[in-house]
């Protein structure tokens, strides 16, 4: 994702269209929280609190708590996805959001965009090094400015049943090219069974994809200007590949995360899964009977020779812009997503699978038990996970995450290629339309 931006020139033109397309009502104006530097010198006992979803996580809080105790911090447990997101404005719009932030990715911009995060970049911005440039791009939205910090990455992988692929003599895919003739043979080796399927009811899945092909769904131009562009070429490539190989009938249209996908895992009539870094710990519920069975590969290319993956998932940890303690937030920040003693705590008690590269290696990260024919899982997974390309995110993803679960599902129910494309470009047509009708300024790719 390429932008220069400001922030002010986001959030100022931005916070009411924002906080209008979350129901909110009111001036913002008298938000509290700023650009200032309220927190560049803090002086006695400081009280942070973390808004955070993740299981345990004031574990991992109290180990700071005990080694600063001049800068307590208090974890919060909320929902996540858009309910944090919501409530996040509102408590802005009050004056009074928590300090500190756990932040999917996605939610970013649109947070920037409200005037919730501050810009740490004095206070944090010489951690840069530890993370892939990739996920440094997700937080900083391509600017100078940095909205957050890295915390878990979820790159794309290629999970396949090794014993299955052996057995039928099936290659594991390098290309996409590969990946539709692996599920052409699939297919005839086993009638009943199918490679894998395109899933219509988890939109950061395909979003993943996208990024892997060059997809960039949202940009903005210095002057504050959005552009929408989730039809892009790339992301066309991507939907009538998969489009085409339902259409064919050599992959399965049905969605994931119910009882009749776990059953195709279980007993083997899906052979393989495109998804992220944490599947593992899926398969353990979803697919019970095949411990030991599975290989993680790297996802294939578009082209033969590149090296690129795309993401699913991940968060970060920002700081909110009525933080009075900016500076200690920021320390905390980065002491929990940079620190050995704290990226290991978040493996072990919040069982993340870190951004920082340093906790991507390590004795804290054990094979996972699904993969116990795998021993090197993790050393492949960083390697794969420092190729994770940039997202472009917007201040809407919710609005095509929704209009992407209703069009893509009555695609894929369809078996139509060109429905598929079709339904890409009402994402498009959607997306844009919310965005004007918020006010933004923006203009269509």
């Amino acid at each position: 994702m390429k932008m220069s931006i400001n922030r002010r020139q986001i959030s100022r033109r931005s916070i009411l269209a924002g906080a209008a397309a979350l129901g909110l009502t009111g001036t913002l104006a008298a938000c509290g929280g700023s650009d200032d530097d309220s927190g560049g010198s803090d002086s006695g006992p400081v009280k942070l609190t973390y808004w955070s979803w993740a299981p345990n996580m004031e574990k991992v809080a109290a180990i700071w708590n005990k080694k600063n105790p001049d800068i307590t911090v208090t974890v919060s447990k909320q929902a996540s996805g858009g309910e944090i997101v919501s409530k996040l404005i509102t408590a802005k719009k009050a004056g009074n959001a928590p300090d500190l932030i756990q932040v999917e990715y996605q939610s970013l911009p649109t947070l920037v965009s409200n005037d919730v995060l501050a810009d740490i970049t004095k206070y944090a911005g010489d951690t840069k090094s530890q993370f892939a440039e990739g996920l440094w791009g997700m937080v900083t939205l391509g600017t100078d400015a940095l909205y957050a910090i890295p915390q878990d990455a979820g790159p794309l992988m290629f999970y396949y049943r090794e014993d299955l692929f052996k057995k039928h003599g099936l290659s594991v895919p390098k290309t996409w090219t590969e990946f539709a003739e692996t599920a052409r043979a699939a297919r005839k080796a086993v009638p009943d069974a199918y490679l894998t399927t395109f899933s219509s009811n988890d939109p950061g899945l395909f979003a993943g994809l996208a990024q892997q092909a060059g997809g960039k769904w949202w940009t903005v131009g210095s002057g504050g200007k959005w552009t929408v562009g989730i039809d892009d070429a790339a992301t066309k490539q991507v939907a009538e590949f998969w489009g085409g190989l339902v259409q064919e009938g050599v992959i399965d249209n049905q969605p994931m995360y119910t009882p009749a996908w776990n059953n195709a895992l279980n007993k083997g009539t899906h052979l393989a899964w495109v998804s992220a870094v944490w599947a593992p710990g899926v398969l353990v519920s979803s697919a019970p009977d095949t411990k030991g069975k599975w290989r993680m590969a790297p996802l294939p290319q578009w082209k033969s020779g590149e090296n690129v993956t795309g993401s699913w998932g991940g968060s970060s940890t920002g700081v909110s812009t009525d933080s009075k303690h900016a500076e200690a937030a920021a320390k905390f920040a980065t002491w929990l997503n940079t620190d050995p003693e704290a990226l290991a705590a978040l493996v072990k008690e919040v069982a993340i699978y870190p951004a920082a590269t340093k906790g991507q290696s390590g004795d804290v990260l054990t094979t996972p038990e699904f993969f116990s024919n795998q021993a090197d899982f993790y050393t492949t997974a960083g390697q794969i996970a420092a190729t994770t390309a940039a997202a472009a995110w917007g201040p809407n993803v919710n609005t095509a995450y929704t209009t992407f679960q209703d069009a893509f599902g009555k695609a894929t129910k369809a078996k139509k290629e060109a429905q598929f494309d079709s339904a890409l470009a009402t994402v498009q047509a959607k997306t844009f339309a919310d965005m004007k009708k918020q006010g933004f300024e923006v203009t269509e790719a």
